[in-house]
């Protein structure tokens, strides 16, 4: 058996180039008043591994360019499309418009299980991802079509924002 690593040029990745002119993949994400610049880049950095259409970065939340950004994102905010909205939950309103399933990540009364959660095909999600320690505002909650939540069967409430992106981008994929 052959465990030998791989060089980062035998594993065939895009260009930033070739990453912005990629089909759709019918997926953006809505970053809701994240406020660490790292988790800000991890964002970036998970939707370029997921190939994501969009980040809107809204409210309190840093946006490139920025070093802190660049320190977990390592050029991913170069490849992947994004825009800043200081409103939301107008933000909500024009993607819902647009034909987009809103999905807030958030536990709630009605929450769907992630590991129930299948996406149908040739719809597009728009994901909202809240605050570090409030989570999505509940004003975004309502607006949304339904919410995700991620099964966790420890101690804490919660991943951090990041780590529940790739999660559930990851999932997104199957």
């Amino acid at each position: 058996m052959n465990k030998r690593k791989l060089l980062n040029i035998e594993l065939n990745r895009l260009s930033t180039e070739e990453y912005k002119r990629k089909e759709n993949s019918g997926i953006v994400l809505v970053l809701d008043n994240v406020r660490s610049s790292h988790n800000v880049g991890s964002a970036f950095r998970s939707s370029d591994a997921f190939a994501v259409d969009k980040i809107w970065l809204c409210g309190i939340c840093n946006v490139p360019p920025s070093a802190e950004i660049h320190k977990s994102a390592l050029g991913a905010e170069d490849a992947v499309q994004w825009e800043y909205r200081e409103d939301a939950s107008l933000l909500i309103d024009e993607l819902k418009s647009e034909g987009y399933v809103v999905v807030s990540v958030e536990q709630t009364v009605d929450s769907k299980s992630l590991k129930d959660f299948k996406r149908e095909a040739n719809k597009k999600y728009a994901l909202i991802f809240g605050n570090e320690v409030a989570g999505v505002q509940q004003e975004l909650v309502d607006k949304s079509d339904f919410s995700l939540e991620i099964p966790q069967y420890g101690t804490k409430h919660s991943l951090n924002v990041s780590v529940s992106m790739g999660v559930v981008l990851w999932h997104f994929q199957l």
